[in-house]
């Protein structure tokens, strides 16, 4: 049976619903939570902060996620300063307050030696046949010139990604989810980043 783990681009920790997720004044659980001395789930955080792109990120990995090994992560986020984590980390204040510090470049060695080691680990761990997907933009060198030179050709991206802006393609990965319908990869490497747009998808 084919094996597959999928690497989620990070949200903006920097925005408007980042600060007011961390408002004082801010009375909803998860806002509770991230105050609390355990934290709020990290993925939880994500889906708030960027709301329908993350969120259609996290339930369509979710959905179709083939780890090698049963009950072990088959998802995994990219953070600006803690490499790789499980959406079911725990984070507090502080953790999203550095993540709102943390300049997401390749340049940065505050993102990029964090994310390398992870990456590294995480290869090692799933072995050399299991397919790596991104669901994040691959025309910036800030995922990708990292993860492809770890993992090489294994790391792939939605084709239907191509084209399309951050809302059609949290659209399209919450319908497919919805339908149990997988879309189509394509390694990283080589391939061609910018396209015609595709037709709005039809409403429901």
């Amino acid at each position: 049976m084919a094996t597959r783990i999928f690497l989620l681009s990070p949200a903006n920790c920097q925005g408007r619903r980042a600060a007011q997720i961390l408002s004082p004044k801010a009375a909803s659980p998860l806002a509770v939570a991230l105050r609390s001395r355990h934290g709020a789930p990290l993925g939880d955080l994500f889906a708030y902060v960027s709301q329908l792109y993350f969120r259609g990120k996290l339930t369509y990995a979710r959905r179709f996620a083939q780890p090698p090994e049963p009950g072990t992560p088959g998802v995994f986020i990219i953070t600006p300063t803690a490499g790789l984590r499980d959406p079911a980390t725990l984070v507090t204040h502080a953790a999203v307050r550095a993540f709102a510090r943390g300049d997401i470049d390749v340049d940065n060695p505050r993102y990029r030696v964090p994310l390398e080691a992870s990456a590294r680990t995480l290869a090692a761990d799933v072995g050399a046949d299991c397919d790596v997907v991104l669901l994040g933009s691959i025309a910036s060198p800030k995922y990708v010139d990292v993860l492809t030179g770890i993992f090489g050709e294994r790391l792939q991206f939605p084709i239907d990604f191509v084209g399309r802006g951050d809302m059609s393609r949290g659209g399209l990965l919450l319908r497919k989810a919805s339908e149990g319908v997988e879309l189509d990869y394509a390694p990283v490497l080589g391939a061609v980043v910018h396209g015609q747009r595709p037709p709005k998808l039809p409403q429901r």
